[in-house]
C-alpha cells in the first residue's frame, strides 16, 4: 500500500526540509559537481546502525553479453610505443569483460610519425616501409602489432581494424585530365606506396571516365576513391591479397569498423563483409535514427547509435531525462544492430557529452540493450575506472530482458531490465538531483530484498507482496537494484 505522504508529494520525500536543504546546498556548494558514490556510504550506514546490504556473486548470472574496447584516442602518446602499450593491457581487460577491442587504422598516413591513420597511403604498409617520413606508424611496428594481435587473441579479445576506404592521402602529383590540373592521385612505389600494392592514379578517384562522385566527401575530395572502379574492388576486398583478405588472414583481424560511410555507397560495405565476413560496425555519423536504421538494413553490418548519444547528451544537459524514454535511438528498433557509446576519439575533442555527465551515460548504456563500447580515456581515468568495472560487470550479467520505463521526469530516470529464467534482470535508477531520492515504483520481483549492485547505496530495500518498492539513488549519481 502506498504511503499517503509519499503519494501526496509525488512519491518523493519531497517534505520541507528537503526544500531547505536544497538551497542550502546551492549557496554552499554545487551538488552536481561531483559523482562520490560510494565513498562515504558504508561509514554513514554503520553510523546510523543499518545493516550494509551483501547483494549475490553476479557472476552466477553471465549472459553472454560483451563489451568493446576503443583502444585508443585522437592523438596517442607515446608515438611509436602504442601497440605494446595495448598489448600489456589486454590481460586486465579481459578479466574486466572486454570481448573486443577496436585498434586505430593501422596503415601508413601521409602525416607518417604523426598521423592516426585517418589519411592513408599505403594500405599495406604496417610499420614496414620507410616513408613520409618514418619506418613505424605512429603506434609501432609491424612486429609489435602483430603482438598485439597475438595476445588479445590469448586472452579471447576479438581485434577490430578501423577501414578507411572512402579516401586516400599523400600520393604524388600527376595530371589530372578530368580536373584539367595537378593532383596528388598517383599512388605507387615512388609516391606514397612503397609496397607496390593496390597502385592507383586519376582513374581510381573522382571524377573519372565513369562516375562524377560518389555520395559525400567531405575529406580530401580530389582523392575520393571510386569504387565503382574495378582496380579498387580488387585491390580492397576481391582479390587474393586484398586489403580485406591480406588484414583477415594473414594479419589476423577479426572484424572491421568502417570509417566515414556516408562517403561511399552501403553496397560497398555489403561487398567487403560479403567476401571476408567477421564482425562489422559501421560509422554512420548522423542524430537521425530512421537514416541509420536505413543504412543498416543497406549495408547488413551495425551501427553505432549516435541517435543514443545525441539523445543523452540532451537528456543530462537539459536536465530532462524524460528524454531517455521518449528519444528515437537505434537501439530501442534494432537491438542487435545497435552498437552504443558514450565518447569516441571524434566527439571527445569536444567532448558531446561532458565528464560529469559520462557515468550516467554509462550506466545507460550497460544495462540497457545493444552492444555497448568504452573509450580508453574514460576506463583509464582513475575516478571513473572501477565504476565502469562494475557496470560492465553488471552488463555481462543482470543486463538482459525486456525494457521498461518505470518513471522519468526532469532529474529521474527508473527502468528494468526483466530478466529471464533464472536471470532476476535488474532496475537501474540514475538521479541527477544534488540530494538523495526515492521513489515508489512497481517491479517484475514480488516479496524480496534489493540490493544496489554500484554501491552507491549501501541499505537494502523490500519488495512488497504486490511487487511494489521504494527505490533509492544517491545523489547526483545511479543505483543498480536486483535480488539480494
Amino acid at each position: 500500500m502506498k504511503n499517503p505522504i509519499n503519494s501526496f508529494f509525488g512519491s518523493r520525500t519531497h517534505i520541507f526540509i528537503k526544500g531547505i536543504l536544497t538551497a542550502y546546498c546551492v549557496l554552499l556548494f554545487s551538488c552536481s559537481d561531483s559523482f562520490d558514490q560510494p565513498n562515504g556510504l558504508v561509514d554513514e550506514a554503520v553510523n546510523n546502525n543499518e545493516e550494509v546490504s551483501e547483494g549475490q556473486d553476479l557472476t552466477a548470472f553471465l549472459n553472454g553479453n560483451g563489451v568493446m574496447m576503443q583502444a585508443f584516442y585522437w592523438d596517442v602518446e607515446p608515438r611509436f610505443e602504442w601497440w605494446d602499450l595495448i598489448a600489456d593491457k589486454t590481460d586486465e581487460w579481459a578479466a574486466a569483460g572486454i570481448d573486443r577491442i577496436w585498434l586505430p587504422p593501422v596503415s601508413k598516413g601521409q602525416a607518417g610519425e604523426f598521423s592516426m591513420g585517418y589519411d592513408p597511403s599505403d594500405y599495406y604498409d604496417l610499420g614496414e616501409y620507410f616513408q613520409h617520413g618514418t619506418l613505424e606508424t605512429r603506434f609501432g611496428s609491424r612486429e609489435e602489432l602483430d603482438n598485439l594481435i597475438a595476445k588479445a587473441h590469448e586472452n579471447d579479445i576479438e581485434v577490430i581494424a578501423d577501414i578507411v576506404m572512402g579516401h586516400n592521402s599523400g600520393g604524388g602529383l600527376e595530371y589530372n585530365p578530368y580536373r584539367d590540373k595537378d593532383t596528388y592521385t598517383l599512388f605507387n612505389e615512388e609516391n606514397g606506396n612503397a609496397s607496390g600494392l593496390f597502385n592507383r592514379n586519376y582513374e581510381d578517384f573522382h571524377p573519372n571516365s565513369v562516375r562524377e562522385s560518389d555520395e559525400e566527401a567531405l575529406f580530401f575530395e580530389e582523392q575520393d576513391l571510386s569504387h565503382v572502379r574495378e582496380n579498387v574492388q580488387n585491390w580492397l576486398w576481391k582479390f587474393d591479397n586484398s586489403v580485406a583478405k591480406y588484414y583477415k588472414n594473414t594479419v589476423g583481424f577479426d572484424g572491421w569498423r568502417f570509417d566515414y560511410v556516408k562517403s561511399f555507397s552501403a553496397e560497398y560495405v555489403d561487398a567487403w563483409v560479403s567476401e571476408v565476413g567477421g564482425w562489422s560496425v559501421g560509422e554512420f555519423f548522423d542524430g537521425n535514427a530512421n537514416l541509420v536504421r536505413e543504412w543498416v538494413a543497406a549495408a547488413g553490418v551495425n551501427a553505432f547509435d549516435f541517435p543514443c548519444l545525441f539523445q543523452m547528451r540532451d537528456a543530462f544537459s537539459q536536465n530532462d531525462l524524460t528524454i531517455l524514454q521518449n528519444g528515437d535511438m537505434l537501439w530501442k528498433t534494432n537491438p542487435e544492430d545497435a552498437v552504443t557509446f558514450v565518447a569516441n576519439h571524434d566527439t571527445d575533442r569536444e567532448p558531446v557529452i561532458e565528464e560529469e555527465y559520462k557515468l550516467y551515460a554509462y550506466s545507460y548504456i550497460l544495462t540497457h540493450p545493444g552492444y555497448p563500447t568504452i573509450f580508453y580515456l574514460d576506463y583509464e581515468n582513475e575516478e571513473f575506472k572501477q565504476k565502469l568495472q562494475q557496470l560492465i560487470l553488471i552488463n555481462r550479467s543482470i543486463a538482459t530482458g525486456d525494457v521498461e520505463v518505470l518513471y522519468a521526469d526532469e532529474d529521474e530516470y527508473i527502468a528494468s531490465r526483466k530478466g529471464n529464467g533464472d536471470n532476476p534482470g535488474l532496475v537501474l535508477y540514475i538521479n541527477t538531483n544534488g540530494l538523495e531520492l526515492n521513489r515508489q515504483v512497481p517491479t517484475h520481483w514480488l516479496d524480496t530484498e534489493l540490493h544496489d549492485y554500484t554501491g552507491g547505496v549501501t541499505t537494502s530495500v523490500s519488495v512488497d507482496i504486490d511487487g511494489v518498492a521504494t527505490l533509492k539513488a544517491p545523489a547526483n549519481g545511479y543505483a543498480v537494484w536486483s535480488i539480494k
